[in-house]
């Protein structure tokens, strides 16, 4: 079977606003059985967007979608975000996670409904994240190269 590895990063959209997030760093899952990625923003603000993006190997980050409460599809994902009621936390599930799905996954606070592309050049870079059958490697033998 193949494995499909994600890979979440901390990122502080701190630069935009006073939005603090956190991530796991890491989750995994096999092609085809369904994900959920957690973010935690305890200190969001009423107002404000959770933004998520996705940054696939050799590419920079690419906008998903964003929300202030509730629950939205992502269609092209095979998936939905949502937003806890209480504000503090989004899930980005993946309901059929497929190979090209292997990425850094990133999730902002912010006071607007989309982030400036200014601020997108201060993601980190991660071009390292491939599936295991990519990289010829069995799931505990998986590293990352820089």
């Amino acid at each position: 079977m193949d494995f499909v590895s994600l890979l979440l990063l901390f990122f502080s959209a701190a630069a935009v606003s006073r939005a603090q997030v956190q991530q796991e760093l890491s989750a995994e899952t096999s092609e085809g059985t369904g994900i959920n990625i957690t973010c935690s923003h305890p200190n969001i603000k009423t107002g404000d967007y959770i933004h998520w993006y996705r940054q696939l190997p050799g590419r920079g980050p690419a906008f998903l979608l964003s929300a202030v409460r509730g629950s939205k599809e992502a269609p092209d994902l095979q998936g939905r975000l949502w937003v806890s009621a209480d504000r503090r936390s989004s899930a980005l599930w993946l309901a059929r996670p497929r190979r090209g799905d292997a990425a850094v996954y990133y999730c902002a606070g912010d006071s607007h409904n989309s982030i400036p592309s200014s601020i997108l050049s201060s993601f980190p870079s991660a071009a390292h994240i491939r599936t295991w059958k990519e990289r010829g490697l069995k799931p505990e033998h998986q590293q990352c190269a820089k």
